[in-house]
């Protein structure tokens, strides 16, 4: 089990990954193609720390842990999907 430290760690962990969306889109260093996609990658960064301890995925069995990655990956595929079809 994670201690009260590593949960504050991450918190803060968690807020300056927020804080990063924020500066990518209020500073014109970025261009927008870059901020979509550096706001992507600090998002994927966020749902792993989440998952992994907020939610306990970190001590469960690989195998849950491998169902919950095919099912965000069947997501993925369903929203691509049906994007394609709104075309």
């Amino acid at each position: 089990m994670a201690s009260v430290r590593n949960y504050a760690l991450i918190y803060v962990a968690l807020v300056l990954l927020a804080t990063g969306k924020f500066v990518f889109f209020h500073f014109d260093f970025f261009t927008y193609t870059m901020a979509v996609g550096g706001t992507l990658v600090l998002a994927a960064i966020k749902v792993g720390l989440i998952a992994g301890y907020f939610q306990h995925l970190k001590y469960e069995p690989r195998s849950v842990t491998y169902t919950m990655a095919v099912a965000a990956f069947m997501v993925v595929l369903l929203t691509l999907a049906a994007g394609y079809s709104i075309q």
